[in-house]
Formats: C-alpha cells, sequence, structure tokens
C-alpha cells in the first residue's frame, strides 16, 4: 500500500512501565525501546516516509533521577556509535534537535559529527529531538529574531519565522504517534504539529511493531485533512 505520510513523528513513550511490567531496571525499557527505534527507521524508509522525528528525551526530563538520566545520555552516545555506520551507508540524514549546550562536551562532538558526516544524505531525514521542548524551541527563535532585527519591525510570514527555529528545513508533521495509552502531545513539535493527524495506542514503545506502523499509517490514509477550513461535506 501506498502511504501519504511524509513526516511522521513519534513520541516513544512507555519503555519504563515496559521495564517493570517485567520486573527490570528502567534502562533495560530504554534499551528495548532502542531496538524498536531501530525497527521504525527501517520501516519508515520502506513506507516511503522521507522525515522521522523522534521525541527521545524532554527538556523535562532532567528531571528525573541523576542515574536514569546518566544511563539515556549514555545510551544516546552508544546508539550513535553502534548505528551510524549503517544509517549513513543506507542514506539516513541525521539532525539533532534541541538543547545540546546541557549534554557533555564528548557527547556534542559525537553528535555533532554524526550529523556533519550524513549532512549530504539523500534518503530518510531522522531527526532526534533530545534535550528538546517546544516553547523553549519557540522562546529561543522569538528572542534571536528581536536580537537580529536592527529596526525591530517583526512583521514577517510564518516561512521566515521559521528560520530561527531549530531545524528551518523541517517540513510540517503530517502524522503524530503516541505509545503507551497517553493521550496528550507533552511540549513536542508545537510549531510543526498545528495541522497533524494524532494516533494514540495503547501499546508501550519497545513492543511496537512494523503491524502497529502499518495500522497507524492506515488510519491515517483514512482520514481527511482539511488544514484548519471547515469541512464543505
Amino acid at each position: 500500500m501506498q502511504y501519504k505520510v511524509k513526516h511522521l513523528a513519534v513520541i516513544m513513550d512507555g519503555n519504563g512501565r515496559w521495564a517493570k511490567q517485567r520486573g527490570l531496571p528502567r534502562i533495560e525499557g530504554h534499551r528495548k525501546g532502542a531496538e524498536a527505534a531501530r525497527l521504525l527507521i527501517q520501516n519508515s524508509h520502506n513506507f516511503g516516509i522521507t522525515y522521522l522525528t523522534l521525541y527521545a528525551f524532554s527538556a523535562e526530563n532532567w528531571n528525573r533521577p541523576k542515574q536514569e538520566v546518566s544511563d539515556l545520555l549514555g545510551l544516546l552516545g552508544l546508539y550513535l556509535k553502534q548505528e551510524l555506520s549503517s544509517l549513513h551507508n543506507n542514506g539516513v540524514r541525521i539532525k539533532v534537535i534541541g538543547d545540546l549546550s546541557l549534554l557533555e562536551p564528548s557527547l556534542q562532538r559525537q553528535i555533532h559529527d554524526a550529523v556533519n558526516i550524513t549532512c549530504d544524505n539523500k534518503g530518510l531525514t531522522l531527526c532526534v529531538a533530545f534535550s528538546y521542548g517546544g516553547r523553549a524551541e519557540i522562546l529561543r527563535a522569538c528572542k534571536a529574531l528581536i536580537q537580529k532585527s536592527s529596526n525591530h519591525n517583526l512583521e514577517m510570514s510564518e516561512l521566515e519565522f521559521r528560520q530561527y527555529l531549530y531545524d528551518p528545513e523541517m517540513p510540517d508533521v503530517d502524522l503524530l504517534i503516541r505509545t503507551s495509552g497517553e493521550r496528550r502531545i507533552s511540549n513536542f513539535l508545537l510549531w510543526y504539529i498545528a495541522y497533524a493527524e494524532l494516533y494514540f495506542t495503547d501499546i508501550l514503545w519497545p513492543d511496537f511493531s512494523t503491524i502497529d506502523l502499518q495500522n497507524a499509517l492506515e488510519d491515517f490514509n483514512l482520514r481527511t485533512r482539511n488544514f484548519g477550513f471547515a469541512r464543505t461535506e
């Protein structure tokens, strides 16, 4: 089946609960979640999705227990180390959005290298939202706009404003998926999801499979998008 989704965004929720249900440490849920993310990346390429944004670590996640935060940061570094070569060879372009200044310099360099190595790839764009908050992104853009506006003329188009966001090239989200039964957007991509279709599933993220992705994409295909305009039927 041909799917209409070009930009897919995913809130990968439920790793901790998955681990708790099995009597495992939370980090094991995050590791299993990383495997689910790897499968999603492969499937996104196969299903014609051109832009995939994953909510890997929110700005609020810094408030989690120090050990869990440390584990998540280490997992990101390990994932980049293990997967960069494969992603690059498959034409995946890597981007990372968020306040990366809060990360250790070594991890910042690792992210910077991954982005630079893959920047000319023409396949799937994989955007990882890490240390990310939607409100903070918009506030940051407003501050940058004011600082760079010599005459303080703030009349501009949405397209011009986008140039101050983390990723000016990011297209609007077509479909936002959230797993684990939670039905909220949690400060994710607030600018880009204005007209996105939302899909919620009770499945915990580590269990999210190819079939589950297909179900979400098929559901999207059945929807009629009006982008804020009133329906005519």
